[in-house]
């Protein structure tokens, strides 16, 4: 047994945060995971963590091959719904899917992999095919090492941000200052070295507010100065 607090380790655990995924199988199974990461660049590795006592656990250890959706930010009821302990095990992804007996889902919109035949969501950011190339204990949990066989990522991904899991919910991603400010300016900059901002602006509100940027412009190297929104 260990000494430390199981509490007091949830939550510092929760403090970094993550992107979230879905695995599927061949067989239309699927589950939510927040614990993915890429492993390895040669050979092209990623790992997940899959409670053993999950449904989805032995399914996933028995297929052998996986996909993995990344989900963007609009995706957090498909999320939710594949997080939900007891739904039914089969056909995930088709039909109408109820949270505290309301409909949230009709369908989540998939294709099968060209290579593994397990679905991909339409929607993900990005998608990847995977062959299990190991298994590793993992207290409560199982890591399932995969080696990617296929990748894709459609081009709409670069304009969406992605879904975030953060001290125990879901959250999205903002945009920064410095890039709304390119947006709105028209200039293709290169990252400012620092950002001065009034008090006002550090409040919340932009209105009228100097921002002065230490960078320079991308096209014809002068320096910024100083800019004013308003």
């Amino acid at each position: 047994m260990s000494d430390v607090d199981p509490a007091a380790f949830r939550q510092a655990a929760a403090q970094f945060a993550g992107g979230i995924v879905v695995v599927t199988t061949s067989a239309g199974y699927a589950m939510t995971v927040s614990e993915f990461v890429s492993v390895s660049l040669e050979p092209p590795l990623v790992l997940f963590c899959a409670e053993k006592i999950a449904r989805f656990h032995d399914v996933v250890v028995a297929a052998g091959v996986w996909g993995v959706s990344i989900l963007a930010a609009d995706a957090e009821k498909t999320a939710r719904w594949l997080a939900v302990r007891g739904r039914p095990l089969a056909r995930q992804l088709d039909g109408v899917a109820q949270l505290d007996g309301v409909a949230q889902l009709d369908g989540v919109a998939h294709r099968p992999g060209p290579v593994t035949g397990a679905p991909l969501l339409d929607g993900a950011l990005a998608t990847l095919e995977c062959v299990t190339d190991a298994v590793h204990d993992g207290g409560d949990h199982t890591i399932v090492v995969g080696r990617v066989t296929a990748v894709a990522r459609p081009p709409a991904a670069e304009h969406t941000g992605p879904l975030v899991h953060y001290a125990g919910t879901y959250r999205h991603l903002r945009p920064l200052l410095f890039e709304q400010l390119a947006h709105r300016f028209g200039d293709a900059v290169q990252a400012p070295v620092e950002i001065f901002l009034t008090d006002d602006q550090r409040r919340g509100q932009p209105d009228h507010v100097a921002v002065r940027l230490l960078g320079q412009h991308a096209a014809r190297g002068e320096p910024f100065a100083h800019r004013t929104s308003g």
